[in-house]
């Protein structure tokens, strides 16, 4: 894909003028890092303070029609049952084989109406799906380039949404629809950084004066704008799945760790019987972490080995770890690794020793009142 096929986000221009350094990101030209220090700079500013992201390259979507939430319900992972209006739940679309199309997160606005962010590849995969299986009655739309989302991450975050006027009392993975300067913006309570923070998803023509005072907001807590690098390595350090990486249609959310978010008591969803095949019959490998105690920093597709030589596994996500400044990943190891146990990655032919552990790697804050 040439740079001109690319899709760009409605703050495009203002990263641009920023100095920040562009790559496709999904089919999408994003920022990455920033001038002046960078990943690890950026990085550490969500862990300390505040940062600000633009992730509007994720998807966008609604469902809608009488029995809209139970008929999302019949086809994503988790249960809609367990949170009522207003709170959003992290999800999963299977195929038929239990392999995994994509995560996403589900708004719950009502029993007519859901609303659904997907990632940026797969939103169309996602919807054209949806729209297949719906019953009459039942709308799918995709709003891919009808709203922007930007993310909020960080301890100070709700002292920069407040300066804005904007909503913070609320519980996590939870929503409300409220107003910035008479214009329609939903406030999610989320994070994905492991720290407080939330996501804010305007009209995609408000984003940009949203974003403008969003940085206005950051200054008094020496805030930065953050590119999806130190995105990566934030997510790395809790653990989340990368669909593409850690998530895949070869890796099931059994394997990938994320049984948590698969509403195991419903009668129907899709994949239902062959991920509940492979959770009974405990086959495929399994998504561990590993902490590397060598020097040397773990890549997708790194081979994993026992201490005996043997093939175990494959990195799935590694990174350098900036908070504990040593090398991270998210690897898929056989069931007869066990947590504590040591082994070897060989990066780009250079044995690397780690410990296998269960993320995540750092303390978090994510859930705090």
């Amino acid at each position: 894909m040439t740079d001109d096929a690319l899709l760009r986000s409605p703050l495009h221009d203002r990263h641009v003028a920023l100095g920040a350094k562009m790559a496709d990101f999904g089919g999408w030209e994003m920022p990455i890092e920033y001038p002046g220090g960078g990943v690890v700079r950026e990085h550490t500013a969500v862990r300390t303070g505040v940062g600000l992201f633009d992730v509007s390259h994720l998807g966008k979507a609604r469902v809608s029609g009488p029995g809209a939430a139970e008929f999302v319900n019949r086809c994503l992972t988790n249960d809609l049952r367990r949170i009522g209006p207003g709170k959003a739940q992290y999800t999963l679309c299977c195929d038929e084989n239990g392999g995994t199309v994509d995560d996403l997160i589900q708004y719950l606005h009502g029993d007519d109406d859901v609303f659904l962010i997907p990632n940026a590849a797969n939103t169309a995969t996602v919807v054209d799906l949806l729209k297949a299986a719906a019953p009459d009655g039942i709308t799918v739309e995709n709003l891919h380039d009808r709203y922007g989302v930007i993310a909020v991450q960080g301890r100070k975050s709700d002292e920069v949404l407040r300066t804005l006027g904007l909503p913070v009392d609320m519980e996590y993975m939870s929503f409300v629809q409220t107003q910035w300067r008479g214009r329609p913006v939903m406030v999610l309570r989320s994070g994905y950084t492991g720290e407080r923070g939330y996501e804010l998803v305007p009209a995609w023509d408000d984003a940009g004066p949203l974003w403008d005072a969003l940085m206005e907001a950051l200054e008094p807590y020496a805030g930065l704008p953050c590119g999806l690098g130190a995105r990566d390595t934030l997510r790395t350090e809790m653990g989340y799945p990368l669909h593409g990486n850690d998530l895949s249609r070869s890796i099931s959310p059994v394997m990938a760790g994320a049984s948590w978010a698969v509403g195991w008591d419903k009668p129907e969803f899709w994949g239902r019987s062959a991920v509940t095949q492979q959770r009974a019959e405990k086959t495929g490998r399994l998504s561990r972490g590993l902490l590397a105690t060598d020097r040397g920093i773990p890549r997708p597709h790194c081979p994993v080995t026992s201490a005996d030589g043997a093939v175990v596994g494959e990195v799935t996500s590694g990174t350098f770890s900036p908070t504990l400044k040593q090398g991270i990943a998210l690897a898929l190891l056989d069931r007869s690794v066990a947590i504590g146990d040591e082994v070897v990655i060989d990066v780009r032919g250079r044995a690397v020793a780690a410990t296998v552990t269960k993320p995540p790697f750092v303390a978090v804050g994510v859930r705090e009142s």
